[in-house]
């Protein structure tokens, strides 16, 4: 499910995002849609045994508590003195098969097809996106009954999972939060089984307890929506406030009481003022998916220039980035990780391909365009340059 497309349809589309998000639990069965799994058991095998991952990235679970690191695991020293926990795969497998969980944070990090997959669903929701693999073959719970505090995407892979949900007891709980929720209480609101290539999409808040009791292995992924709260746009909106002279004055510490109503008036006025404006959550929103930096690669072995070669294939790193044509001046320009670059309008068809996040060759992006292979990659330079853009197929 690695195609923006794939996600609204998976997920229902504008429907879910202006009916669903942020709202109520929602699970969508697999019936006939592409279930390939985007995690393997071998690829979880692979990962494991080449790279060297230790906690808090990958950890074991048990019975709400982590298994201490030295129960599946060795040190190993190399000869410069380096030292790190080398996993034991007999230990592993033994604390497994005793009911512990495994976890890999951010998998999306080490797996290409996750990572797409992140990158899709980031450019469908908007907000960014964290995956994480779990994997569990008993009845016996990982982590007990607990709520997160971002929303999730859950998507079976291998097994099944049983899921029982609690309403939530606070309103949207935060991880930095003045109070935390009470314990609910009374049976689950549901009780269901996750299947291979079934979906469930679980705002934060809600209480839940996973187990894997259903007589096999379960291997689910769980991508991560990290959550975009009042307080992240009023930590936005301080930054753009310092046009203001209330804003970048100093606190009156010292001042008499008439004073310090001044200053709290103009301040009050300012804020107010900017929390009027009936754009400000489309401008934020604008403001934090182009300034965001996504998942920049290297583009190895081209560290200058990239050469006109129609083979290259390159695509998008920033998935929230924006074009925006300006007829007048003939120009168009993206926007992304924290740049705006301009470009004659002809480079638009060129842009417009790179936003749909799909690996495109130069080639075909100057086909597209009606450009000669050189231009074409002399505007891709500028983007990899300014970490917008990654090679994914060198000529070389």
């Amino acid at each position: 499910m690695p195609e923006t497309a794939s996600w609204a349809v998976r997920l229902g589309g504008d429907q879910f995002l202006t009916q669903a998000l942020h709202r109520s639990y929602a699970v969508i069965p697999a019936e006939g849609a592409d279930t390939a799994p985007l995690l393997s058991w071998d690829d979880l095998n692979t990962i494991l045994a080449t790279h060297r991952i230790e906690p808090p990235r990958l950890r074991l679970s048990q019975d709400g508590q982590t298994v201490p690191v030295g129960r599946y695991s060795t040190p190993a020293t190399n000869r410069r003195g380096v030292t790190w926990n080398r996993l034991h795969p007999a230990q592993l497998h033994a604390r497994l098969a005793e009911g512990a969980s495994l976890v890999v944070d951010a998998i999306d990090e080490i797996h290409p097809s996750i990572r797409t997959a992140a990158e899709a669903l980031e450019r469908f929701i908007g907000t960014p996106v964290q995956t994480n693999a779990y994997a569990s073959w008993t009845e016996q719970e990982g982590f007990g009954r607990h709520w997160d505090d971002h929303d999730v995407v859950v998507v079976q892979q291998y097994g099944a999972k049983r899921w029982r949900l609690w309403e939530p007891t606070r309103q949207a709980p935060t991880f930095r939060d003045v109070d935390s929720p009470e314990d609910p209480e009374g049976e689950p609101v549901a009780d269901f089984v996750l299947h291979p290539g079934d979906v469930l999409y679980l705002p934060r808040g809600w209480w839940h307890r996973v187990t894997a009791d259903q007589g096999s292995e379960s291997l689910h992924l769980t991508f991560g929506l990290v959550a975009q709260t009042g307080a992240t746009l009023l930590g936005w909106l301080v930054d753009e406030l310092h046009e203001s002279p209330a804003v970048r004055k100093d606190v009156p510490l010292h001042a008499g009481t008439d004073d310090k109503s001044a200053y709290l008036a103009d301040l009050r006025s300012a804020v107010l003022t900017a929390l009027s404006d009936p754009d400000l959550i489309d401008r934020w929103a604008w403001s934090s998916g182009t300034t965001h930096f996504g998942r920049p690669a290297p583009s190895l072995p081209y560290v200058d220039a990239l050469p006109a070669e129609r083979d290259i294939a390159v695509r998008i790193t920033a998935p929230r980035a924006d074009i925006a044509s300006n007829p007048a001046a003939g120009t168009v320009t993206l926007s992304a990780a924290g740049t705006a670059w301009d470009f004659s309008e002809r480079a638009a068809p060129v842009l417009q391909a790179l936003l749909t996040g799909d690996p495109v060759s130069i080639g075909q992006l100057a086909e597209a365009a009606g450009l000669e292979v050189k231009d074409v990659a002399g505007v891709l330079t500028v983007l990899v340059q300014g970490q917008a853009l990654a090679v994914v197929r060198a000529s070389r």
